[in-house]
């Protein structure tokens, strides 16, 4: 077995970061953000697998879980909740847990991720089973209440996978499809919602978007699946139906996309018409 580093916990390669004036501290932080997307990118073989058999679960029927603590688990969370109002998707196909619930979206829980156990009874209270897929998030690697569910689901044939920031982490022994994105340490020593945070917002952004295109969610590079939850993305779906019909009158458009909720049933709608 490769010996597990723990390079988020590493000291930051800046030191006296009280000295810095403003204008070091945002250069150097960038400097460091820009390595993100570099590990990113070396990472996307790994990316790659998961996506295909969380879209084969997914066409099958299953759903796709998330779950993690502290900001894994709001990344998690967040990106579960903007699937509905972006693809048009059900609530409930994509669901994001956090260790301590609910409040722990906006303060910290004391010790909620120390558990092994809390994790498998969070997905239970939603009948995970073997259509679905359970991806834990955990930028050290080392998060109890993620392991604890991850080892569950594999004994009870769930298909697993997980986003680290550190190498040959435990979270990614407890995984079917381990994704580790190796950033390196954080600009403040340990402060893993800097460069890590943002290493696994990047790879939830390619799974769910990745996932969703190939379930039919997007057509061209449009979201016409979206809800049309206020005037911003109305105006939005109006546009879409201008352009991809050759339609004037962005009145009648909007008429149209109104009567039939989403901008795919209205083009539908329009050719039956026609």
């Amino acid at each position: 077995m490769q010996k597990f580093e723990k390079v988020t916990e590493q000291p930051s390669k800046y030191r006296n970061l009280e000295k810095m004036s403003v204008h070091e501290l945002l250069v150097n932080i960038n400097k460091e953000d820009k390595l993100v997307p570099l590990a990113v990118e070396r990472a996307i073989p790994q990316i790659e697998k998961l996506v295909e058999v969380i879209t084969d679960k997914m066409l099958g029927g299953g759903r796709l879980f998330y779950i993690g603590a502290g900001t894994s688990g709001r990344l998690g969370v967040v990106d579960a909740s903007e699937c509905p109002p972006t693809y048009g998707v059900p609530m409930g196909l994509v669901i994001g847990l956090i260790a301590g619930g609910d409040d722990a979206m906006f303060k910290a829980v004391e010790f909620a991720e120390d558990s092994k156990e809390d994790g498998w009874l969070d997905l239970e209270k939603h009948q995970a089973n073997a259509n679905d897929v359970v991806v834990g998030i955990a930028a050290s690697g080392t998060t109890p209440y993620v392991i604890g569910a991850l080892n569950e689901c594999r004994a009870r044939g769930i298909l697993t996978g997980s986003i680290t920031c550190n190498p040959n982490a435990p979270v990614s022994e407890a995984a079917d499809y381990p994704i580790e994105v190796v950033v390196g340490p954080e600009f403040v020593t340990g402060s893993t919602r800097m460069k890590s945070g943002t290493a696994q917002k990047l790879v939830l952004n390619m799974i769910s978007t990745s996932v969703m295109i190939q379930l039919g969610r997007v057509e061209d590079n449009k979201m016409v699946n979206m809800q049309l939850s206020n005037e911003k993305l109305l105006d939005r779906g109006v546009k879409m139906l201008m352009e991809k019909l050759e339609l004037s009158n962005y009145d009648d458009a909007k008429e149209l996309l109104v009567t039939h909720g989403t901008v795919k049933k209205a083009i539908e709608a329009f050719a039956f018409a026609g």
